[in-house]
């Protein structure tokens, strides 16, 4: 028997690997020698200077499959490039990444991931092409299962998935970021990035109002000094150039991700993590504010019936002054289902939404602001996943329906053009627009003064109840609350310009942070950032669980990955504790479900507790951190593979 690997062991070389933003090539050199009868395995992820966390974990994974004699590639690719391959090409093996909803979901959002209505479609809608019809049926009785009911079956799909593993849950990550509060403060009420954490920033009343840098004491402006006499026009208080009350206040964030500032696509699957920036950009009928559905472009909701959802919109306009109707809403739930719109064969749905599009079985138009959603026998929860679907202007994307083809895709069937394109100059109804943008440099957005949370005001009335004055619309007057939209964004955002800017790391980006050249990060951080953090006396750390988890997904059309006990033992060579404790320097939390960020679904014999060192399905093989190569191989052996002479796992058909 071959001495254990100790997790320190297995694990060096992860800081190496971190420090470097290239590609992360095979672990040893297989160059020279025939191995064309060992099983070799790809692992795909994003490089360092995208995702640290990533490619620890696939790190630490090549390491603990090579002990165990199957040979694996490490491949590292840009963002896009991996989502491309894993949710629309679906060329991969193995991959690791981040689940795209980053605030806690219902369970409802598992329906899209794993069932197999979905399987030979594109986007998120089970990129691991698995099949299960126990769990089809268990995803379909949830979505009808009574109150009472329903956290019964989600307990027996999440053990269904924990024991069929059509992917791994690893950790939940803390959200790491970088902020200052000179200039805007409320950073800790919800992530920085996310819609929510931007739209209840305020200013910092330290900042005063605008952005001027001119300091009123300054010695080079004081009113003594003959260039900045009171009389010399070229610095009168009434410049523009120098007057606060004139000067866009602009918020500015720092990331590593370039997608941004390329593509600004609400449904390419791609390009869209988790999708905080194009919600800026397009107006959902609901929003979360937490766990709490608020009414968003949607005013009102009724029931008509049991089946029918009247859905009431606010006052609104497209960036290029179109009115919103509801014709335009009932467009965007017929192009979710279909983005040919019938011109061709098979339906094209869009690739994020799908899952979600699939809840809504028919619309129809009441009036121009009134439209009815026929949504079947469902719990709130899963009403709310239908109604957060970027609402989308008609008159612009009824013209992307055509068929599109783009080097890079490898459909089997059709793709169309509202999938594949930049949407360079988006029209949105949201509270920012678009302005200008680098590619891969820089981008900017400025405030929309038209949008309903930019004319709510607060005011007082007699009796010293705050109410909302709709400061801007035709009909003016007060409502009650913002008609449900809480005061925290009432008169938001803060700020009049956003400007985000692409740097080549992690302590770029909490330098530039620290040095005052930008408000916050807008990626995640890794873990090595944090030191950094703490050296910097202007920024400061925000920590948040993201529901984002880390997971590694395997594509379940290919052999040995299409055996379900063979990702069992996959699954049983991570040590999901010692990465969570090396790699993610403590800022995560090990998990079994999908559905760890909202621990009240997970049953109990699923739930990861400080007093569990293992999985609970499947414990990683070995003892205090060590790795037993010798309990995994007998675990393949009992589930019919075969070994060659140097320990090495072969190919089913050697």
């Amino acid at each position: 028997m071959n001495r254990p690997i100790r997790r320190r062991e297995a694990l060096a070389g992860i800081g190496a690997a971190a420090a470097s933003a290239g590609c992360i090539g095979r672990v040893r050199n297989i160059a020279g020698r025939d191995r064309s009868s060992q099983l070799v395995l790809e692992i795909r992820t994003t490089p360092t200077d995208e995702d640290p966390n990533a490619i620890r974990i696939a790190r630490s994974l090549s390491e603990n499959l090579n002990a165990v004699g199957i040979g694996t590639r490490v491949n590292t690719v840009g963002g896009a490039d991996l989502r491309r391959d894993v949710l629309l090409n679906h060329d991969f093996d193995i991959y690791v990444g981040q689940y795209n909803e980053a605030t806690p979901f219902d369970p409802d959002a598992l329906y899209g991931l794993t069932h197999s209505r979905f399987t030979a479609e594109t986007g998120w809608q089970n990129p691991f092409g698995f099949t299960d019809f126990a769990v089809d049926d268990l995803l379909e009785s949830q979505r009808t299962a009574s109150r009472d009911d329903r956290p019964g079956v989600v307990a027996e799909l999440q053990r269904t998935l924990c024991d069929l593993q059509p992917f791994t849950v690893v950790a939940f990550p803390d959200a790491l970021t970088a902020v200052r509060s000179d200039r805007f403060v409320g950073w800790e009420r919800d992530r920085p990035t996310s819609l929510a954490g931007l739209l209840s920033l305020r200013r910092s009343a330290d900042a005063g109002v605008g952005n001027t840098e001119i300091d009123d004491g300054d010695a080079e402006t004081d009113d003594g000094d003959a260039e900045t006499d009171d009389g010399d026009a070229e610095t009168d208080d009434r410049d523009a150039e120098t007057d606060d009350r004139d000067d866009p206040v602009t918020l500015r964030l720092v990331t590593t991700d370039e997608r941004i500032t390329t593509n600004w696509n609400p449904i390419a699957a791609e390009y869209r993590r988790h999708g905080t920036f194009t919600s800026l950009l397009y107006d959902r009928l609901i929003e979360f504010d937490g766990v709490d559905p608020i009414p968003w472009l949607a005013r009102d909701r009724t029931w008509v019936d049991e089946r029918t959802l009247r859905v009431t919109l606010r006052d609104a306009t497209w960036h290029d002054g179109e009115p919103v109707t509801a014709a335009d809403v009932e467009f965007t739930y017929e192009f979710l289902r279909d983005t040919s719109l019938g011109g061709i064969d098979t339906p094209v749905p869009s690739p994020q939404y799908r899952g979600q599009g699939s809840i809504v079985d028919s619309t129809s138009v009441v009036d121009e602001s009134t439209i009815d959603l026929r949504v079947g026998d469902v719990p709130p929860p899963v009403t709310h996943r239908a109604l957060h679907v970027p609402v989308l202007p008609e008159h612009v994307w009824r013209e992307r329906t055509g068929t599109a083809t783009v080097a890079g895709f490898e459909f089997d069937e059709a793709t169309t053009e509202a999938l594949v394109t930049n949407n360079e100059e988006p029209i949105g109804s949201g509270p920012l627009r678009f302005v200008e943008a680098t590619p891969e440099e820089s981008v900017t957005f400025e405030r929309n003064p038209d949008h309903f949370l930019a004319r709510l005001a607060s005011v007082a009335t007699d009796d010293n109840e705050t109410t909302a004055t709709d400061d801007g619309g035709e009909t003016g007057g007060t409502t009650s609350l913002g008609d449900g939209i809480p005061d925290t964004y009432w008169g938001n955002p803060a700020f009049d310009r956003l400007e985000i800017e692409r740097v080549g790391s992690d302590i770029v980006a909490v330098q530039t942070v620290g040095d005052g050249f930008a408000d916050a990060t807008a990626s995640n951080l890794g873990p090595d950032a944090v030191p950094r953090i703490g050296r910097e006396a202007d920024a400061t750390l925000v920590s948040e669980r993201s529901a984002a988890f880390y997971h590694i997904g395997y594509n379940t059309r290919r052999a040995p990955l299409s055996n379900f006990q063979f990702r069992a033992i996959v699954a049983s060579l991570i040590d999901k504790a010692a990465l969570v404790d090396d790699a993610f320097a403590g800022y995560a939390r090990p998990a079994t479900s999908p559905l760890g960020a909202s621990p009240d679904w997970v049953p109990s014999d699923l739930r990861w507790d400080d007093d569990r060192a293992h999985d609970p399905v499947h414990p990683f093989y070995g003892e205090d951190g060590a790795l037993d190569a010798e309990q995994a191989r007998e675990a393949l052996r009992e589930a019919s593979y075969r070994f060659n002479e140097d320990g090495e796992l072969l190919s089913r058909d050697q």
